[in-house]
């Protein structure tokens, strides 16, 4: 593998391909010098969209890709048909060792499918789950799983804290960091099945920082630094979060532009707002590592644009060169060990 850190792009993939996908590429190589970017997807239609920037060549490569996977495709049926497609091709170049990451916006099940099937689980882990990172009053939090898995088991979700934790500390520099498990209610007598039965695993757990449960509301608070739960559950804390978010910066826009007098106090609060509107705008911290598989594969929103295609190319870079699969890797043959 080469000394840089090598991101293969799905180019092709999301609403906004493969314009925005090229613009984020571009802007990471322009930015850091230790990246490259191999482009995947139909070559003719990638030059002809380069041929507007400027842009380190040598840093830069296009694999050709003559199929892509579209959004409503079914996930099994479009890895297993479409080989040929710049999903399947780049999740190739991770398992080959050609690439040290894997970076999409389309269509997440079949990146799910094809992530567990061509790249493949580390030796020990159960489930994969998508790790995303959403801003808090605090910085940032890990919500595990965000969608990849919709039924788990409490095994399940004792792996996904330990790799949350792995992540957490080592990816943001987050020491010690607090793990909760998503509840209906902080009280350890609340809960569904899954979390009654997880809740005393994780107790047990001595090497992460078990604080309890965690009810939805207290998750932007920042209570937490990785948050656990089944991808169904997840999933709905993710997409409320984003939705409120959107909605919330929406209507303080149009009330600041209501009145003469909102307006000139918009004007006075403008720098100030700008800075911690941007605090929480999730495209700033990257996409969401499928955590445990044998190299890293990101699925970024399907409606990302470059600023967040960007961010999820210097999200690899941190990935690779804190060594995150391989400490893993490691605590999992640690794990096995003592049960053996």
């Amino acid at each position: 593998m080469s000394d840089y850190t090598v991101v293969a792009l799905d180019a092709m993939g999301g609403d906004n391909a493969p314009g925005e996908m090229i613009k984020g590429a571009v802007d990471a190589l322009n930015l850091n010098k230790e990246v490259k970017v191999i482009l995947v997807g139909k070559e003719d239609v990638l030059k002809k969209e380069l041929s507007s920037y400027n842009y380190p060549a040598d840093r830069l490569e296009i694999k050709n890709a003559t199929e892509v996977i579209e959004t409503a495709e079914h996930p099994v049926m479009a890895i297993k048909k479409k080989k040929d497609s710049s999903m399947v091709i780049g999740l190739h170049l991770v398992k080959a060792g050609e690439a040290d990451a894997f970076v999409s916006a389309g269509n997440s099940g079949a990146l799910l499918v094809g992530g567990l099937g061509i790249v493949g689980r580390i030796r020990g882990i159960e489930r994969a789950p998508f790790g995303a990172l959403i801003p808090t009053k605090n910085g940032v939090c890990l919500l595990a799983d965000s969608g990849a898995n919709v039924d788990c088991r409490s095994s399940h979700l004792v792996q996904f804290a330990k790799m949350g934790s792995i992540y957490m500390e080592k990816a943001i520099g987050i020491k010690n960091p607090k793990v909760a498990i998503v509840n209906n209610g902080a009280e350890e007598e609340k809960g569904n099945a899954l979390v009654k039965e997880t809740m005393p695993l994780l107790k047990e757990c001595t090497d992460i920082n078990f604080i309890g449960g965690i009810e939805s509301r207290a998750i932007p608070a920042g209570e937490a630094d990785v948050v656990i739960c089944d991808g169904f559950v997840g999933n709905a804390i993710l997409k409320t979060f984003e939705g409120v978010a959107t909605t919330l910066i929406d209507v303080i826009k149009e009330g600041l532009m209501s009145t003469t007098r909102s307006k000139i106090g918009a004007a006075l609060a403008l720098p100030s707002l700008k800075t911690t509107l941007k605090a929480f705008d999730s495209s700033n911290y990257g996409g969401a590592p499928l955590l445990g598989l044998n190299g890293l594969v990101v699925k970024t929103h399907g409606s990302a644009k470059a600023n967040e295609v960007k961010n999820t190319i210097f999200q690899c870079v941190t990935f690779k060169e804190q060594n995150i699969n391989e400490l893993i890797r490691d605590n999992l043959i640690i794990e096995k060990k003592k049960e053996d």
